[in-house]
């Protein structure tokens, strides 16, 4: 369903009008708890359904249109929380999707400088108290006075964040990982009270040796004033690297949302004036200086130079650009001055939709991340349950009241749900920002699941293992002739007049051959007759460029050549210089560089590729030699794609399907997954689950394997969540555990987590050597030479 931007920055509305899609900012969430009973408050409301995120503290919300915004934000503050709808940052229109991801930095930036302060400040008071109670040679007379008065403000202010929310939560009748702190914290401190005023605690020259274990029956009064002060020391600890690890972890998203031009230089007849990027309006002509990033996507009307597109598409190589090239915005100037026509601005950009389909992305939710919030949401007050059973366990066991305190707030503390909420979504987070910076944009963490299953790969192939343009294949000359570079010279000479695709790919590949020269040699008396060819006088030579007769004879070297290139279904034409066959040029759609080593990758993965194709059956065939693809289904109608996905399905397999036409878009909706060429149609990237914005088949190879490695972080994640409270739970439950040490433990376990997801961020997926390198074109092509190793050219065209 394809939706349009609304009036209102984080809304959209489907055309259809059915029902409306908002984002809202939550705050005030901090477990997997939370994040559940968001959904479900949400979710009461008639007609409405929610996905919210702890990563990124944002809820994607579908309601029909007569529940407006107010209704949800006042539905998300009865449950406990706060909720906004996300501002456009200065220079953005509301219809611009990076709105969203510009305003959440800046809460957090604010957020996390409150959250310091008070974690200095707490620190400050609360490492003497550690320090004391843990020595006791350090323990000089009424020091249990001095540590009180110091942990009194950390039991209170320092850990007001977590009393506040857990008394909201109580109003509510809730339970989240703060009640678990908040009962942790006044537990402790109560407990020290008492035994420091009324049970023996608070005489002079008392000692108190420290253990890891909470039993204190020596018959020495112990207080427990470090745990009453490390554990929201080590909690506060905990969230601040945690928000600063799930900072870091959208930077992805924030360098997309920041990379497009602030101002841009119009062009008008007055002379040209310097606007912000917002007024610049479709049809607008602008300049782009050597330097500057190019305003919005547009075609360039004068100049030429090379863009940067490596932030956009991930494509790493510089991209020459003419008079008539298609530009996208973001996109850095190296060279030239160059003078672009918009022909998209605002929401219509690439870059502004490789932004959309990224926070779409990332407000998604996966099954094993919906698994994890439901046990999350029943969690915490399992966990009060088995506070309070091992308290009257402990008591009625005989042991001493701090002793059973001290225990039970063990358990209380220990508990981490936080582990839980944050093992997928950051893994995700991560994983979405990586994927889009190698140009490879996943719709939401559903389509990872299925990437992950895939084990067969259907390829269209025009435009998606091939250029989809035509460009020329081989050069053959008759012995005793000009050579290939100069029979290539002269029939591009003649074709620089022509208009046929033929033409100009023999004019491109010769220009390629003159190290970027774009002079040719001058023609006169040129003639074109339709069907007949090209000719002019070139040089003093008679040239004349046409198809050859069906049964025209020809040198041995041409006629070779000649079957050759019909076997390979590419167009053959003759080059005759004063009236004799000189040369034969070959040309056609030509794979992609990278499209025979990404089929062999996606081999070497367990991955069985098929090429299915509406082209006849020998250029079928020819292609998939080239590409090293066994299985071919030739001659193919749209409809009779999706026939043969669906029967693929029907054997048990989980196809994923390629392509970038109209006439794939049946075939990418009915398979397991689809993936779009991001230089496709709307439809096919419409119909995808998967967009390649880079013109490059290694990025299906990227994809799978940045897939496998994010499913195996994001199971490693709940691993150690859930593994870490089988393991925590009943040590503390069974005595094993002091509370300051379970503290500690807890925020390493949120930490820990977030820290593992962001591996992936600096991880580039490896392309292990497969032992079968890509198949040149030819001996004699350009083409060959130009998508070789930078700077290497034909040796044969070098003669």
């Amino acid at each position: 369903m394809s939706e349009r931007p609304d009036t209102e920055a984080g809304r959209t509305a489907p055309s259809g009008g059915a029902a409306h899609t908002t984002d809202l900012l939550i705050g005030g969430m901090t477990c997997a708890a939370c994040v559940n009973r968001v959904e479900k408050k949400l979710a009461r409301v008639e007609g409405v359904s929610a996905t919210v995120n702890l990563a990124t503290g944002t809820a994607r919300v579908s309601h029909p249109a007569t529940v407006d915004v107010d209704e949800l934000i006042g539905t998300v503050e009865r449950a406990g929380y706060t909720a906004e709808l996300p501002t456009p940052p200065p220079g953005t229109t509301d219809d611009d999707p990076s709105s969203s991801a510009g305003d959440e930095p800046k809460r957090q930036d604010h957020d996390q400088a409150g959250d310091l302060e008070r974690l200095i400040l707490t620190a400050v008071l609360a490492v003497p108290v550690i320090m004391i109670s843990m020595v006791p040679s350090w323990q000089f007379d009424r020091w249990q006075q001095v540590c009180f008065t110091l942990a009194t403000p950390v039991a209170t202010w320092g850990a007001w964040p977590f009393h506040r929310r857990a008394l909201r939560g109580l109003r509510h009748a809730a339970a989240t990982m703060d009640t678990l702190v908040s009962l942790g914290v006044l537990a402790s401190f109560a407990w020290s009270a008492y035994a420091l005023f009324w049970g023996g605690a608070g005489r002079t020259g008392m000692r108190m040796p420290f253990s890891l274990l909470p039993s204190a029956d020596d018959g020495v009064p112990h207080i427990y004033l470090e745990a009453a002060v490390a554990v929201p020391l080590f909690v506060l600890l905990g969230r601040h690297l945690e928000a600063r690890a799930r900072h870091h972890s959208g930077s992805a998203l924030r360098a997309l949302a920041e990379l497009g031009a602030k101002e841009v230089e119009l062009r008008e007849r007055g002379g040209n004036r310097r606007v912000p990027v917002a007024e610049l309006t479709t049809g607008q002509e602008f300049v782009v200086r050597p330097g500057e990033k190019v305003a919005t996507d547009g075609v360039v009307v004068e100049g030429g130079s090379a863009l940067d597109l490596s932030l956009v598409t991930g494509e790493s190589v510089p991209v020459e650009v003419t008079p008539g090239t298609a530009v996208v915005g973001g996109a850095v100037n190296y060279g030239g001055l160059l003078v672009v026509r918009a022909t998209a601005v605002g929401a219509d950009t690439q870059l502004a939709r490789i932004t959309r389909l990224v926070t779409e992305a990332q407000a998604g939710k996966a099954r094993i991340q919906r698994l994890a919030d439901a046990v999350a949401g029943v969690f915490v007050p399992v966990i009060v349950a088995i506070a309070g059973t091992v308290l009257s366990f402990w008591l009625g066991a005989g042991a001493s009241g701090e002793a059973a305190v001290t225990t039970a707030v063990a358990v209380l503390v220990v508990a981490c749900p936080c582990a839980l909420g944050l093992a997928t979504p950051t893994a995700f987070l991560v994983a979405s920002g990586r994927g889009a910076q190698l140009g490879v944009l996943v719709r939401g963490p559903e389509a990872l699941e299925r990437l992950r299953r895939v084990d067969t790969v259907v390829f269209d192939k025009t435009g998606t293992l091939t250029t989809g343009r035509m460009s020329l294949a081989d050069v053959a000359v008759a012995e005793g002739g000009p050579g290939p570079k100069e029979v290539l010279r002269l029939a591009a000479a003649v074709e620089q007049g022509s208009e046929h695709p033929i033409g100009r790919a023999v004019v491109a590949a010769a220009r390629r051959e003159e190290d970027g020269d774009t002079r040719l040699p001058e023609v006169t008396d040129f003639r074109a007759v339709a069907g007949e060819g090209v000719s002019g006088q070139v040089a003093g030579h008679q040239v004349r460029v046409r198809r050859p007769w069906p049964s025209e004879p020809l040198p041995d070297a041409l006629r070779r050549a000649r079957q050759a290139a019909e076997d390979a279904a590419h167009t053959v034409v003759i080059v005759e210089v004063d009236d004799r066959p000189t040369g034969l040029l070959a040309v056609g759609d030509t794979l992609r560089p990278t499209s025979r080593e990404a089929v062999c990758e996606v081999r070497a993965l367990g991955i069985e590729p098929v090429l299915v194709t509406g082209d006849g059956a020998a250029p079928a065939h020819a292609m998939a030699e080239q590409a090293g693809i066994d299985a071919v289904h030739a001659s193919v109608a749209p409809e009779e794609k999706e026939r043969i996905v669906t029967a693929l399905r029907a054997e048990g397999r989980c196809v994923a399907v390629i392509g970038d036409g109209v006439n794939d878009a049946a075939a990418l909706a009915s398979a397991d997954l689809g993936m779009a060429m991001g230089g496709g149609t709307d439809a096919a990237i419409g119909a995808a689950d998967i967009t390649l914005v880079r013109d490059d088949m290694l990025a299906v190879v990227d994809a799978i394997r940045l897939t496998r490695r994010t499913l195996g972080t994001i199971r490693a994640n709940l691993v150690w969540a859930f593994g870490y409270n089988v393991v925590t739970v009943p040590l503390a439950a069974t005595g094993w555990l002091n509370p300051m040490v379970a503290a500690a433990a807890m925020s390493a376990s949120s930490v820990l987590v977030v820290a593992n997801s962001l591996r992936l961020r600096s991880r580039t997926p490896g392309r292990p050597q497969t032992g079968t390198p890509p198949a040149p074109l030819s001996s004699h092509s350009p083409a060959a030479a130009e998508h070789g190793h930078p700077g290497r050219k034909s040796d044969v065209l070098s003669n």
